[in-house]
């Protein structure tokens, strides 16, 4: 069953769950640390019995937040903080539920009041992990305002780009980008407010430390239907320019059960640490709807550049259960010495975002005793597949598709495939559209509507799935290599390029050839310890080692050995930008 509170939480936002949870958990490897699911068991019965009713009114703060503040109150919650922030210099915040509660609805206060924001109205919030960010999201959430997130990394260009695209009224951000805003704020005609998270005063700029000190914390929560628009999250852009995804309250606000109860494992006792980036949906996923659906403590650490020792000592002094990171982040983790660190309280790491692969995991799993569960899917949705707790993982593989969607692999005509086949991976939109999917493109009907095929939403990811059900990724539709009639997706080979301990990370791309039409190409990062090798001869030898780990055929022809790959301000490879370069040149 539920734990009594979480129950009586999702009651009151009108969140009802058809749950049979029977079974045993499988026995780990005997150096593994044994940690039973706390939510899953059984997969089959959870995806047969699974169902969310959506209310017609639904608002996250009220429904959610406010419930969880109310059993704190009642002590049917655990003495766990709502929020935990730390900066590495000493400096600690920890909210209780009703603390949050409190603080957010002073910051809607000065929405609503200093900054005349209506229902409706858009705000464009960047600012890096500080406690601020939080409460904007809340604030927005009981306002009413669509909240925009964007990521610290954003040039002028960028904040431009997304201003006017947007058409935002608002902007909140901190003394090292309001420069960036007062640049090109001419040019927007729909921003007429800007907050500031600073300690000094700038003009033109409202002050909103000074704000919160001020503001009142008497505000009634709007109230919002489910299908409002919540939010607008700008995709990374890996094939294109960042397009608008716009997602409603109960889209995310409840759809996001699915990863917060299965995929994340979280009770009211969990201390859950995710370092995506606040810009992006994943930090949505992970840093707010999910961990607070159910009653977990959210974890942030202000971390301005991903320093590996930091990562390390937080996870051995702090509390923290559950783990969520990027897989760029767990490379660059075990490039690293761990042998002095114990993760004594840790039990629970994911990842999402883009592939992970095998050899980081087998590393990690050495070293901390811990799996990392696989999660896929994308800014449009909530988790699509996952490797959950308490099921048999397959190294490699995304897992099973999550209980809340319907997930087929499909042909060009929108057939479903056997297992076995490659196709298009596609989630069933008709005739119910589940809870968890995107509204819609923000002003753009064309690029919603490409996104359909039949009865199914088209991810734009391809893969297959296997005779057990477990789904595999190739690659993204336009980074398949055709290469003598073959068909290679750039995953296989980087992973198996970097079991080679030369290899630090890898990107494969088509490169033309005259004879066989396309070939693979890898760009590769070497290794500290084999930057001074022979590269002539380093190019073979990691050849070969393909050769051997995959099918022969699919071993890069060609490589080329850089500094650093491109990579979105997300951290994704942009493998479009290597693949141009190549075709230019003919």
């Amino acid at each position: 069953m539920l734990p009594l509170v979480t129950m009586e939480t999702l009651l009151r936002a009108k969140c009802f769950w058809r749950l049979a949870i029977p079974g045993s958990v499988r026995e780990l490897h005997k150096d593994y640390r044994i940690v039973p699911p706390q939510n899953f068991s059984n997969y089959e019965s959870i995806k047969q019995e699974f169902k969310l009713e959506t209310p017609e009114y639904f608002n996250f703060a009220k429904d959610i937040l406010d419930q969880w503040t109310n059993m704190e109150k009642a002590g049917k919650r655990p003495s766990n903080p709502a929020f935990w922030w730390i900066n590495g210099n000493g400096e600690e915040v920890r909210w209780s539920f009703e603390e949050l509660g409190s603080l957010s609805r002073k910051f809607a206060n000065i929405l609503t009041e200093a900054c005349a924001l209506k229902r409706g109205d858009r705000v464009i919030v960047i600012l890096p992990r500080i406690p601020e960010w939080w409460l904007a999201n809340v604030a927005c959430l009981r306002t009413g305002t669509v909240l925009i997130p964007g990521t610290t990394q954003l040039t002028q260009r960028d904040i431009l780009y997304r201003l006017q695209s947007s058409k935002a009224k608002c902007i909140i951000t901190d003394e090292v980008l309001a420069p960036a805003v007062d640049a090109v704020a001419s040019k927007c005609e729909n921003l007429h407010s800007k907050l500031i998270v600073s300690q000094k005063p700038k003009d033109g700029w409202g002050n909103l430390k000074e704000m919160m000190k001020q503001a009142s914390d008497n505000h009634t929560c709007v109230k919002t239907k489910h299908d409002e628009m919540m939010a607008i999250y700008f995709t990374s852009g890996t094939s294109g320019t960042p397009k608008m995804t716009g997602h409603t309250h109960s889209s995310f606000g409840l759809g996001l059960s699915v990863n917060g109860r299965f995929w994340l494992d979280l009770t009211p006792s969990d201390v859950i640490w995710n370092t995506s980036d606040t810009g992006w949906a994943k930090s949505a996923w992970s840093s707010v709807f999910s961990p607070w659906i159910q009653g977990a403590c959210v974890f942030a650490h202000y971390l301005p550049r991903f320093e590996p020792t930091s990562i390390f000592q937080t996870l051995s002094e702090f509390p923290i259960t559950v783990f969520c990171s990027a897989p760029t982040a767990y490379r660059m983790l075990i490039q690293n010495d761990m042998t002095s660190y114990k993760f004594k309280s840790l039990k629970h790491c994911v990842s999402a975002g883009e592939p992970i692969n095998p050899e980081v995991t087998e590393q990690w799993r050495n070293r901390t005793g811990l799996d990392i569960y696989e999660g896929y899917g994308q800014t449009e949705t909530v988790l699509i597949c996952g490797n959950f707790k308490g099921m048999k993982i397959k190294s490699g593989s995304m897992g099973k598709p999550s209980p809340a969607f319907d997930v087929k692999i499909l042909d060009i005509n929108g057939n479903v495939l056997p297992p076995g086949e490659e196709g298009d991976i596609g989630i069933q939109v008709l005739p119910n559209r589940p809870l968890g999917l995107f509204a819609h493109y923000i002003d753009n009907p064309t690029k919603t509507a490409s996104t359909l095929r039949g009865n199914f939403y088209i991810t734009g990811d391809r893969g297959y799935m296997d005779e057990d059900g477990y789904f595999w990724f190739v690659a993204r539709s336009d980074d398949i290599i055709l290469s003598s009639g073959y068909r290679i997706g750039p995953f296989e080979v980087e992973s198996a390029l970097i079991e080679h301990p030369a290899v630090a990370e890898a990107a494969v791309v088509s490169s033309p050839d005259p004879i066989r039409g396309e070939v693979v190409k890898a760009f590769i990062v070497l290794s500290h310890d084999y930057k001074s090798h022979d590269q002539e001869q380093l190019k073979k030898e990691i050849q070969e080692h393909v050769k051997k780990i995959t099918a022969p055929y699919k071993y890069p022809r060609k490589v080329e050995f850089i500094q650093e790959l491109p990579k979105t301000i997300s951290g994704k490879i942009k493998r479009n930008e290597l693949r141009k370069k190549e075709w230019e040149m003919i």
